[in-house]
């Protein structure tokens, strides 16, 4: 038919008078076809009757039980079949906006969202302020990632209909999509204003606040939507979110139960559950949820990295790889997944398999600092210093606020020497995050090693803070800084919470029968030219070959010498395990049938104190390396007297004293002196001028016994004070805090290092030791003792506080141990200005020195020995530790 507009719609009124409802129909549907739009036809076609049942029907939809049955397939999630009807019905019904609308819901259910959008868009031609059309365009482009053309669809729709809730919910949706949290959460409001009770508007409402960091108002929409919806498991599992986020962890975990109670097959509420517990140390729960999750969905890679954490935490090294390396099964480019298992296997000491994990990370992602960062770790701890400074270097420049690389990269700087740029890298890592309390303390320590004693001044008010509470810290990095035997416990426990996870071993059944030969094992960092293995030379060549068989595992970086060759020498067996990892170590000692470990390093450089947490032997001992309890449950006895620790002081200490009779510190009776002892001009010292000696380490030194010391100086004319120049900057700061003090730079005398014999001969050229008070002269106090000089001290409440006074009352000079700076001063003064006093106190230490049990190795060793007896005794009588007195 080829008629103009105005005449089909003559034509179709015409036949509608003479009776033919199916010719006009046919009429107004071909006038349809070329103009959509067309009212006139479109009336035409709403006021047909005459249906074969007789009732009324639009003759633009289908009939109404034709609809339904539609609806109802799509309804029941038959889409092929709702998709083949909506089909045959258009077929018939062309000009049906419905039938275009339902076609254009089901192409979207199959996810066919380009099908959908035509579908739409033919109902809006026929019908352009189809609100529903508009509104369900914008879900299908919102789907296919267009969201600007999305939001103008929900803008349409509600220029059609103002008061339309569910378009201002779904452009709320496609704003916080492109991150438009504002106008999103305005949009959500907007819905709720129409539509109070409209549960996902105010659960999409708690979703944008809660991103926006606002988490009060996001747990209230949740709750709104809860109430509106009690059975919304998502709503229940965010809301946990928000709390974990506001650190409320119980209601966290109640949100999450609620969310598993209507969802039990929720693998998120489960994972993010177990990550709360987690944080509350509940790590067997924890493992169950990971494990509840992993089962409702195996290939979940982030529920296997967890779990790896949680494992490490509960020491368990071995099983946390597993879980990582299931983890990479699932996602071979899980970059994370290789530093997590990089950082169990450095805490192993698997350097080597941690370095390669840690760059198959960087191949995945190249810019992965942290990868950078720990790599650099794992290298510093393999002693290449260099290759560790690029890989923080690479961190930094990537991202130059990293403040943990910052700390790293101060800790090699240090180690290397370079002092003064280690503390420019720890400032830099308080710059960026001023509660770093590892870099502060790092800080501190190597400020007391150059003397800058202003710096530290600055930071003193909070130094009792430091590694006490939630931040763990190198616990020796404080004890010169104070003397707080109840803070260095702290500082020791919470070290050891945070970085011995290693889970023992098992223990071995008790022996049915005693050993004729209890087995020692000395660990140590220190088997070479430094002072504990110039102190327990001769005590290991001393021991009972009869009752006891020596072994000494070497846990620090090689280094031959003659001191080292001696202490192979003086044990039956001795094995170089520093390139073992801790546990095979332990199983090492285990196979060895070690009795008694001995650790001899503690928290001091090259620390291996997770050898003694997989439980080396059934008796493990502190001794001697570090100056301090080690908080460490796996650590059972510490050696002591009753002068290092009073009765009343052994409750700053995890460990049971076993305390000797005179003193706690081993010595080598037959230690070389040398006999060409240099002038006092060779030295740079006065000829006839007092000798001060405080050649010790000048990270022991503080403003109250300095001082103190220069007093001294202006009260004894020609007195001198001779010090350790360690550095270079000892000396430059040393002079200008004399200077400070009207003190000369003359007054001052820096002794260098030299061999040991040699620097045993210099102390006779210097007429007393002055002793530092926080940290203690310790093997220096023997040395200058063994050389016939003098040692003042004073006691303070710690180990490293009261280590002279031990060796003084073991040699028999207790009026040398004073309890308060005057008493120190005045003593001090008094030795200076009355030669016939300390000629007799130098001919007491003359007459004592091999009378007198300090420097008798033979008798400490054989108290020594009875120590070890009475504990290896406990244990085989099934109790605990207790404190061990040994006899004279």
């Amino acid at each position: 038919m080829d008629l103009k507009l105005d005449e089909a719609l003559k034509l179709a009124k015409k036949k509608l008078k003479e009776g033919s409802s199916e010719e006009a129909k046919r009429i107004y549907q071909d006038i349809l076809r070329r103009f959509p739009a067309n009212e006139k036809a479109k009336g035409g076609l709403k006021s047909l009757s005459g249906s074969p049942a007789g009732k009324s029907h639009n003759f633009l939809d289908p009939p109404q039980d034709q609809q339904q049955i539609l609806i109802s397939l799509y309804n029941q999630g038959q889409l092929q079949q709702a998709l083949d009807q909506v089909k045959y019905l258009l077929e018939q019904f062309p000009y049906s906006i419905l039938l275009h609308n339902i076609c254009g819901a089901v192409y979207a259910a199959f996810n066919q969202y380009d099908a959908a959008i035509d579908s739409y868009k033919q109902a809006l031609k026929i019908k352009p302020d189809y609100v529903e059309a508009h509104k369900n365009l914008g879900v299908a482009l919102q789907k296919k990632g267009e969201l600007d053309v999305a939001i103008d669809s929900y803008k349409q729709a509600l220029k059609i209909k103002p008061d339309y809730a569910e378009a201002y919910y779904n452009l709320g949706v496609a704003l916080q999509e492109k991150d438009e949290l504002d106008a999103a959460i305005d949009s959500y409001k907007q819905a709720l204003k129409i539509k109070p009770d409209y549960a996902n508007a105010h659960y999409s409402l708690g979703v944008a606040l809660q991103e926006k960091g606002e988490l009060d108002a996001a747990i209230d929409s949740y709750k709104q939507a809860l109430r509106n919806s009690p059975d919304d498991a998502e709503a229940h599992y965010n809301m946990g979110n928000a709390l974990k986020e506001k650190g409320e962890l119980d209601a966290a975990i109640d949100s999450y139960k609620q969310a598993l109670k209507i969802k039990p097959d929720y693998a998120d509420a489960h994972y993010n559950m177990g990550g709360v517990l987690q944080e509350k140390g509940e790590l067997d729960a924890a493992i169950d949820n990971y494990k509840q999750a992993l089962k409702i969905k195996p290939d979940y890679a982030e529920a296997h990295i967890n779990m790896g954490g949680v494992l490490k935490g509960r020491g368990e090294l071995d099983a946390a790889i597993d879980s990582y390396k299931q983890a990479l099964k699932i996602k071979p480019d899980y970059a994370e997944a290789h530093i997590n298992m990089g950082g169990v296997l450095q805490k192993k000491g698997e350097l080597d398999a941690a370095i390669d994990n840690y760059k198959q990370a960087l191949k995945i992602k190249p810019d992965y600092a942290e990868a950078h960062s720990n790599m650099g770790a794992a290298l510093q701890e393999k002693g290449e210093l260099d290759a560790a400074i690029d890989s923080y270097k690479q961190a930094l420049k990537i991202k130059p606020d990293y403040a943990d690389a910052h700390y790293n990269m101060g800790g090699v700087l240090q180690e290397k020497g370079e002092l003064d740029a280690a503390i420019d890298s720890y400032k830099r890592a308080l710059k960026i995050k001023p509660d770093h309390q590892s870099a502060r303390s790092s800080k501190l320590h190597t400020q007391s090693n150059i003397c800058d004693w202003a710096a530290i001044q600055a930071d003193q008010d909070l130094v009792s803070k430091l590694g006490t509470k939630t931040h763990y810290i190198d616990p020796f990095s404080i004890l010169s800084v104070e003397d707080a035997p109840e803070r260095h416990r702290l500082r020791s426990e919470l070290y050891v919470k945070s970085n011995l996870i290693q889970k023992p071993l098992p223990l071995a059944p008790k022996p049915l029968q005693k050993p004729k030969r209890l087995r020692i094992g000395y660990f140590s960092a220190d088997f070479k030219d430094h002072p504990v293995s110039h102190l327990i030379s001769k005590m290991l060549e001393q021991h009972n070959r009869n009752h006891f068989e020596i072994y000494a595992y070497s846990i620090g970086p090689e280094k031959n010498d003659k001191t080292r060759q001696r202490i192979i020498n003086a044990v039956d067996v001795f094995d170089d395990v520093s390139t073992m990892n801790d546990r095979d170590v332990a199983l090492l000692a285990r196979q060895d049938k070690i009795d008694i470990a001995v650790d001899l390093t503690g928290y001091t450089t090259n620390s291996r104190s997770g050898i003694f947490a997989c439980r080396a032997a059934p008796i493990q001992i502190n001794y001697l390396g570090y100056p301090g309890t080690m908080g460490a449950d796996f650590i059972d006895y510490i050696i002591a007297d009753q002068n290092l620790i009073p009765t009343e002081s052994q409750h700053f200490y995890s460990e049971k004293p076993i305390y000797m009779p005179h003193h706690y510190q081993a010595q080598d009776d037959t230690l070389l002196i040398s006999d060409e002892t240099p002038s006092r001009g060779d030295l740079g010292l006065p000829q006839n001028g007092f000798v001060f000696c405080a050649i010790n380490n000048p990270y022991k030194i503080t403003p109250c016994e300095f001082n103190i010391w220069m007093r001294l100086l202006q009260y004894v004319d020609g007195s001198v004070l001779w010090l350790l120049e360690s550095n270079k900057w000892v000396r430059a700061n040393l002079v200008k805090e004399a200077n400070a003090r009207g003190v000369g730079t003359e007054r001052l005398v820096f002794a260098k290092r030299t061999s040991h014999s040699k620097y045993l001969a210099q102390f006779r050229q210097a007429d007393l030791f002055l002793d530092t008070f926080n940290y203690n002269a310790g093997a220096t106090a023997s040395n200058a003792l063994w050389a016939g000089l003098p040692v003042l001290t004073k006691l303070g409440k710690g180990y490293s506080s009261r280590m002279a006074g031990s060796l003084l009352t073991s040699i028999g000079l207790p009026e040398l141990i004073t309890s308060t700076e005057a008493d120190y001063e005045k003593l001090a003064l008094e030795l200076a200005t009355n030669p016939e006093h300390l000629y007799s106190i130098k001919q007491k230490l003359a007459a004592n020195r091999l009378s007198k049990p300090l420097f008798d190795t033979e008798l400490f060793t054989k108290h020594l020995e009875d120590g070890y007896q009475q504990a290896y005794q406990r244990y085989f009588e099934g109790l605990e530790p207790e404190t061990i007195t040994v006899r004279d």
